[in-house]
């Protein structure tokens, strides 16, 4: 018992001892201090700003709807009840182009859209044909990685196929669907998407004869170049 009171009594003592005495400093930091000029540069050398080439944001902070491809040649306006006939795509007129697909509208809604600039056309025959622009507010939640992750296999299921890559991109695909005959639809289909820092680009093709990986894949290639 004595020992155990020992014990005791001097761990006391030691912690009243090391409360008595000076906070031990702790060591510098290992980081060279931050230099800064002592002055700011003369009027006229200044770093000029990143161009449109080295900033894609530059770009795309613009008029988006100027950075939509034109429609191709023979093309003509289609009218669709998603698009506001200036370009742009009300956020409330956005479930139109989802209609098919509501969790995915739905998601989009989660996370930030900025805006929504489209253009839809019609062209010799019965195609039809229209792109999507959707710019989403910086986010550590990005739109555009998001939906590219679980794109494969939502497309799969939809095209019947696993489509293909679109070049120069991480995870863009375009696919050519499977046939269908369901009522009020054009019976085939393809469908491309790809994001280019914070825009998600979409584009539909749907005919009453068969559409080439050619058609769907040059429409979404011109589209990246633009951005």
């Amino acid at each position: 018992m004595a020992a155990v009171l020992g014990t005791v009594a001097g761990t006391a003592t030691g912690y009243a001892l090391q409360a008595g005495r000076p906070p031990t400093p702790l060591p510098p930091l290992a980081q060279p201090g931050l230099a800064y000029p002592a002055k700011s540069l003369p009027e006229g050398e200044e770093a000029e700003p990143l161009s449109a080439e080295e900033d894609s944001q530059v770009r795309t902070d613009g008029d988006l709807r100027k950075l939509l491809i034109g429609r191709p040649a023979g093309g003509r306006e289609l009218a669709v009840p998603w698009l506001d006939g200036k370009g742009w795509v009300p956020i409330s007129s956005y479930a139109y182009y989802h209609s098919d697909d509501y969790s995915s509208f739905s998601s989009a809604l989660e996370k930030d859209i900025r805006r929504v600039a489209g253009m839809a056309w019609e062209e010799g025959g019965d195609r039809q044909g229209n792109i999507v622009l959707v710019q989403y507010r910086p986010s550590v939640n990005a739109q555009g990685p998001a939906e590219m992750a679980v794109l494969p296999g939502h497309m799969r299921d939809r095209a019947g196929n696993s489509g293909h890559p679109v070049a120069g991109t991480a995870e863009g695909r375009f696919y050519v669907f499977e046939p269908t005959a369901e009522a009020g639809r054009l019976p085939f289909r393809a469908y491309a998407t790809a994001y280019r820092g914070d825009v998600l680009i979409k584009v539909n093709l749907f005919d009453s004869e068969p559409i080439s990986e050619k058609d769907i894949r040059t429409l979404i290639e011109r589209q990246l170049e633009r951005l």
